[in-house]
This record gives structure tokens, sequence and C-alpha cells, in this order.
């Protein structure tokens, strides 16, 4: 009989059999209350048409418009969270955002996530953006974050980590600023494996996919789940949605080019290197340092990473 895997954290445990995985309350009430005015702000400001970096209802991945949707269905996401130009009222707003990304909270589990013994000189700076309520109900299809729909079978078994056990080179988290964010919608254990024949055969907006879970977060909860696992979401246009959504890689992944299209696809490399840490410095000299390493480690993605394309169309 086989010797059980042992892990070196029940987080990873977790995520590499299931997938996914919750945390509870990881954020105190002052953050959660200064994050949410940031996300107010920035949402509005992007729903009036003044922030050009945007998710359109009607089009599920990149690229997007740079304005809203004329018939008033609004937007589904606000990308860029980090970006230098944010047009937020006070540095207060924009450093909240800078400060979560790189909070030790977050990069702490990221470590864990990853291949063991990941330091803070192994993290790569890859994306953070918002998912929001749009102004008409819209639900994006079941997908993998980079595997289309339309590969065979054999051709997902190839593209997917075929073991539980195997290293993974990112992590990809959701974070609710807000009480009852059901939109993500997952099937758990699917992130290995390539779909079943009655997953092939569903409807893309199957509403009740076979094992399929819906994600429940309350304020200051966070999700991580592997972007390759088999997910949709759903949005109601009449129940407020707040979410945080970022991730964090890993150099080896860097290197190799495995990360390079799903993140470099999101224009990140165009503003990445005008990011101002200065505001960490508060934290010590230390805190800057490691995320001034991660933008070094992402810029340098960048560059041995030209002309990447996107991952899914739609």
């Amino acid at each position: 009989m086989a010797e059980p895997t042992t892990y070196p954290s029940p987080l990873l445990r977790e995520l590499q059999e299931n997938g996914f995985v919750v945390i509870r309350s990881l954020l105190t009430p002052s953050e959660l209350s200064t994050l949410r005015s940031a996300a107010t702000a920035l949402t509005a400001l992007a729903r009036s048409g003044s922030w050009p970096y945007i998710r359109t209802v009607g089009k599920q991945f990149p690229p997007w418009p740079s304005s809203p949707p004329a018939d008033g269905s609004g937007i589904w996401g606000v990308q860029h969270l980090l970006h230098p130009d944010l047009p937020l009222p006070n540095k207060e707003s924009k450093d909240a955002f800078l400060k979560l990304y790189f909070s030790p909270s977050l990069l702490a589990i990221a470590k864990q996530l990853l291949p063991q013994g990941t330091k803070d000189e192994d993290l790569v700076m890859e994306l953070f953006n918002m998912l929001v309520r749009p102004d008409k109900d819209f639900a994006l299809s079941w997908h993998r974050d980079d595997i289309p729909a339309t590969c065979s079978a054999d051709e997902e078994k190839e593209r997917l980590v075929p073991f539980a056990t195997e290293p993974r080179y990112h992590t990809q988290w959701n974070l609710s600023l807000v009480d009852n964010d059901t939109s993500l919608i997952l099937v758990p254990k699917s992130h290995t494996r390539p779909r079943t024949d009655a997953e092939r055969a569903a409807d893309l907006f199957e509403p009740d996919m076979p094992g399929q879970l819906v994600v429940e977060l309350n304020a200051g909860d966070v999700a991580f789940y592997d972007n390759n696992i088999l997910h949709r979401g759903v949005y109601s246009s009449k129940k407020e949605r707040t979410t945080l959504h970022g991730s964090v890689g890993h150099v080896n992944g860097a290197q190799s080019g495995k990360r390079a299209r799903n993140v470099l696809q999101h224009g990140v490399g165009e503003w990445v290197e005008r990011c101002d840490f200065s505001a960490l410095g508060e934290r010590g000299e230390e805190a800057r340092e490691v995320a001034e390493g991660m933008r070094e480690r992402l810029v340098r993605m960048g560059a041995e990473n030209r002309d990447v394309g996107f991952s899914l169309d739609g």
C-alpha cells in the first residue's frame, strides 16, 4: 500500500486535494473599512467611464473595451488596482490596495501554497483586480483560465498538472469586502483531471453542473484556488459584489514561461515599472524590498516573453 502523502501545510493539503481553500476573517475591521472606501470610489469612477481598465458585461476574457457598454449593462470588473495612475481621491485609498497585495498575511499564505520552501525572494508580482456588481445580470461560462474549452481530453491531460502532489507555480485568490458573496462556483478536485463526459457535454452555462460547489464568502474571507479548476462566476445586478481578485507567482514558473501568457495578457507590463512602493516602508525597509523584488521578477518575465497573445477567446 502506498504511503499517504504528507504536506508541509494543512492549507496546501486542502488546495492540492480539492483545488481550493478558504481562509476566514483575514482582515481587521479597520482594513475592511479602508478597502471598502477605496473600492467604492474606484468602482464609481470605472462605471462612469473615468477609469479605462475594466471588464465589460458581455465579454468574459481579455482584451476588454476601455469604456462601459452603451446599452447600460455595465461592468463586472475593474483592472489594475496597483496602477500608478489610479485616480483615487487620496493617497490612503491608493495605498490600501498596495498594502493589501503585499501584506505579510497574504504573502505568508501564498508561500505555504507555492512549492515547499518558497521564500520572499522566490515570489513574483502578478495581477490585482476587482470583481463588481454589473448593471445587468451576467454569468461567466464554465472554464479553466488557461485551457480552452475546445481542448480534447488528451490536450487537457497534457496541460493540467497531473498529480495533486506536484508543485504549482502560482496561487490565485478572491477576497470579499462584503458579506454573502456567492458568485464563485467550482467543481472540487477538477483541477488535476480532464473534464468528464458529462462536463464536456454540458451547456457552457449549465446552472447545476454535477458536483459543483458554491463558494460562500463573507467580508474579509479569502478563497485561494487553482486557476485551472473548472469554475464559473454568476453576477447578479441586484446583489452587491466587491471582491478583490489577485494572484502571486513563483520564480520557477516565471523563468519557464508557464505563467507569462496568463499574466501578461492583462497589460500589466505597460505600467508596472512606474509603481511607487514607498508606502510599504512604513512596515520597514524589508517590506518595500520584498515588493521591489517581486516587481523585478515580473519585469524580467515580461522581457523574456513577448507577444504572448491571449489564453482564451470570448
